[in-house]
């Protein structure tokens, strides 16, 4: 437990000489506000204010002056492996009104809200253990992307001959100086592909230290020429980066998704669970894949999930049940990707879970083939639905969706809803060089 006296212990030990309050925008970018140590006192006391009008998400069209509420527990400084970093330590912060009222539109109190409600209400939380996969693409001089740079190597090979070796490392000295426990790291199926398995762990924690992990991976990238890249798609023609989450329920301290007794040692809540994503996807899939480029990753052939199922064998379902029983009970939800907002996508996924639970929403039998081998007319004839397969599409099931209306608030639900059609408009009006490679001629 962090104490306003360590934390003014440490700053003088380490010789601290900035501090990074930070918070995201509703589309999960990490924002910052720098300030320097003198003003430690003021950061404590919640004594700092800031214009949330120019931030995505916060009203545009209005000045608030809205209140850092920083979250001691988050307190870190960051490791002096990372140039840029060094004397620094950072805050994550809660975001008030200047009445002292929660901010409706913060995400971050957003998702401990909806914790509270269903701990308070149902007695579950939820823990989430989340593969993150992501690109390490080499820059020039002018730190443009040479994404020409094709590697021959897949799963688990090592990658020596473009010095990501020495990149990974540092990255993850820098995660262990932060705090941030890890399972694995090892290369993915594309070229320059990665995965880091992050600790399984609350999901208050667990989404900040996501972001934490995306601030760090691409600081210390960018100190070796590289770019660390989270984008969804950014190639052509090889699988795109997700955000396999694993998730389980947690009830007086055990695991509520482990009976042994049970269908596949599988508890009821397990099962209502898997019933109620299956049955609510469509309408949560803008919050968990919110950008126009997701949709280019949802799609055959790369990996990444298009049908409406869920097995305990087949890693092309929606939702897979690993092997692992007892404690380690959990389902996979395999449709996300870092481009979420991590706040907001666990705060529909609790909701989800636990309206489940209270509604005894009963899965459909698991499906154990392959759903990437069957034909057409397979997929028809066992009546499988697909995820959205645009932007346009999720779009219009979440705005339909009373589930994430009921998670999120009409501030940030409406937010939402407004900022990502935006976003659709302007991409519709794009031309793109494919356009103009098949068409210009004809």
């Amino acid at each position: 437990m962090q104490s306003r006296e360590n934390i003014i212990k440490t700053i003088e030990q380490k010789e601290i000489k900035f501090i990074s309050l930070q918070f995201t925008d509703i589309k999960g970018q990490i924002k910052s506000l720098e300030l320097p140590v003198n003003q430690i006192e003021k950061i404590l006391d919640n004594k700092i204010t800031f214009d949330g009008s120019s931030v995505s998400g916060f009203r545009e069209n209005e000045t608030m002056d809205l209140v850092f509420h920083p979250d001691i527990e988050t307190f870190k400084v960051y490791p002096s492996n990372i140039a840029k970093l060094r004397n620094t330590a950072r805050f994550i912060c809660d975001i008030y009104n200047s009445d002292g009222t929660p901010f409706e539109g913060c995400p971050r109190g957003c998702l401990k809200r909806i914790i509270e409600k269903m701990n308070t209400e149902y007695g579950y939380t939820m823990n989430i253990g989340p593969e993150a996969e992501f690109f390490l693409f080499k820059t020039d001089n002018a730190n443009n992307i040479l994404n020409n740079v094709y590697n021959h190597v897949g799963y688990y090979d090592l990658n020596a001959e473009e010095n990501t070796e020495e990149v990974l490392n540092q990255m993850v000295i820098a995660m262990e100086a932060m705090g941030l426990k890890f399972d694995a790291i090892h290369h993915e199926a594309a070229p320059l592909q990665f995965e880091v398995d992050l600790e399984y762990d609350n999901i208050l924690k667990t989404a900040d230290n996501l972001l934490t992990f995306k601030h760090i991976a691409k600081m210390t990238a960018g100190m070796y020429g590289f770019c660390a890249s989270f984008m969804p798609k950014p190639l052509y023609g090889v699988n795109g980066s997700g955000l396999h989450l694993n998730i389980s329920l947690e009830r007086n301290g055990e695991n509520a998704f482990y009976n042994p007794e049970n269908v596949y040692r599988l508890s009821k809540e397990a099962l209502f669970s898997v019933g109620s994503l299956l049955k609510n996807i469509n309408g949560i899939t803008a919050i968990l894949n919110p950008t126009v480029n997701s949709y280019k990753r949802l799609v055959r052939d790369y990996e990444a999930p298009v049908y409406l199922a869920w097995s305990v064998v087949t890693r092309s379902a929606l939702i897979r049940i690993p092997q692992k029983r007892g404690a380690a009970t959990r389902l996979e939800l395999r449709s996300p990707d870092f481009s979420t907002n991590p706040y907001l996508a666990f705060a529909v996924l609790l909701q989800t879970c636990i309206d489940g639970i209270r509604n005894e929403t009963d899965p459909p039998k698991p499906i154990e083939k392959n759903l990437f081998a069957l034909s057409s007319n397979e997929i028809k004839m066992r009546k499988i639905k697909c995820l959205p397969r645009n932007m346009f599409s999720a779009l219009e099931n979440f705005e339909k969706s009373m589930l994430c209306r009921a998670a999120l608030g009409n501030y940030i639900f409406n937010e939402f809803l407004e900022t990502k059609r935006k976003e659709w408009k302007t991409y519709r009006k794009q031309v793109t060089p494919w356009e103009i490679k098949n068409y210009m001629e004809v």
